[in-house]
């Protein structure tokens, strides 16, 4: 049988521990026996990340910039226990960190739904799309430890030299400040896409902050939201949905309340941590799909879990894992779709729907990994625990 051919190469963002493992096989028994799979191959993996002083990922950003989309593997991001493990130079930031400020994009994050799998909040019958600011706040951050007696100042200084400068807290004791950032442009891009994407998938929209709080920083946000939406106001009452500005602890309470089938867009942090309770709601982190994309039409797809640094322990110790690679899967899928849409090549988008399908068959079949056990329940069917290569290779025999 011919491989399907691909005109343009994806970016390949290879990763770090279990879902290192995971890629390779993913390609190996998915994606080479059917694509002539076309990368252009960037390590992240934290050795190669440290050998190279972290430039590969910007590099890696860089390249997505000049191709248009990119696919990316669970990367770590170093914290001291992993400074030792690792013999690291120092501690380097995020990656998905770093990328995301290089394409200012927003990531759109959205369950992976399959036939059996009963969400933990029994209450949400279609899907929560979470968007999630990806530029600045805590993740571009600078921070220092202080002493007793110090002071910390936020000082601004502008074009002609004059300087503006507040106490933030004088120490009595030993402690730490924090300094981060964002700039107008970039959530004015990040409304944009929220609008854009909620007018497109005729889904109504909540954005949430905390401006009560936070009342010029959080306030420049929902300042901004609102002007935007005037752009998109009539499009919204034409399709009949809504869009409600509130605060953070307010919206949890929508959306657990709600039956789902909307999209919540979220600040960096907010988006990072809620991302994963909706994404745990819905059953597991391994069944999240997720998206960068940047103002000017690019694209990052990645899975919206960690590494599995538990099962990688495993792996290495020679035992066999029950790895969930939903999620890794459905981030090549969705790089092969939209890199197919761009070059016009029907038949890649067609198999990478097939490979999807496929994906959720088996699992709706009853055949599955461990994390997914307890949450299925479908009349007739007695789900099956397969080991990670077994759950790919069950795939690759619907296709």
């Amino acid at each position: 049988m011919a491989k399907i051919q691909m005109k343009t190469p994806l970016v390949e963002m290879d990763g770090d521990e279990m879902t290192r493992i995971l890629w390779q096989e993913i390609k190996d028994i998915l994606l080479t026996p059917y694509i002539d799979l076309k990368t252009e191959y960037y390590d992240l993996g934290l050795p190669h990340r440290d050998e190279t002083d972290d430039r590969v990922t910007v590099e890696s950003a860089e390249a997505t910039k000049r191709l248009g989309v990119a696919v990316k593997c669970a990367t770590i991001t170093p914290n001291v226990q992993r400074m030792s493990e690792y013999h690291l130079k120092k501690m380097w930031k995020s990656p998905n960190g770093t990328i995301r400020r290089i394409l200012d994009g927003t990531v759109f994050r959205a369950p992976i739904l399959c036939e059996g799998i009963v969400p933990y909040i029994p209450g949400w019958k279609r899907p929560i799309v979470l968007a999630r600011h990806a530029y600045g706040d805590v993740y571009s951050a600078v921070d220092e430890e202080l002493e007793a007696g110090e002071k910390a100042y936020l000082v601004v200084e502008n074009e002609k030299g004059e300087v503006r400068r507040r106490l933030i807290h004088a120490f009595d004791g030993a402690g730490v400040v924090q300094g981060m950032h964002n700039t107008d442009a970039s959530v004015r891009s990040f409304a944009h896409s929220c609008f854009r994407y909620a007018v497109e998938n005729n889904i109504p929209m909540i954005f949430s902050t905390k401006d009560t709080i936070s009342k010029q920083y959080d306030g420049r946000f929902k300042k901004i939201f609102e002007e935007v939406y005037e752009e998109y106001r009539a499009q919204f009452e034409e399709k009949g949905i809504w869009y409600l500005y509130t605060l953070i602890d307010d919206a949890v309470a929508r959306v657990v309340r709600s039956e789902g089938g909307l999209l919540w867009a979220c600040k960096n942090y907010d988006g990072d941590v809620m991302s994963d309770m909706v994404a745990t709601a819905y059953g597991s982190l391994g069944m999240m799909s997720s998206v960068l994309v940047s103002p000017d039409g690019k694209y990052e797809y990645e899975a919206a879990h960690g590494t599995v640094t538990r099962h990688y322990y495993k792996h290495l110790k020679g035992e066999k894992t029950s790895t969930n690679s939903v999620a890794t899967i459905f981030a090549w899928t969705g790089a092969l779709k939209k890199r197919g849409e761009l070059d016009e090549t029907p038949e890649l988008v067609a198999f990478a729907e097939k490979l999807e399908k496929a994906t959720k068959a088996t699992i709706e079949a009853g055949e599955m990994t461990g994390d997914l056990i307890p949450l299925f329940h479908r009349e007739g069917v007695s789900p099956k625990k397969l080991d990670s290569e077994e759950f790919l290779r069950a795939i690759a025999a619907r296709l």
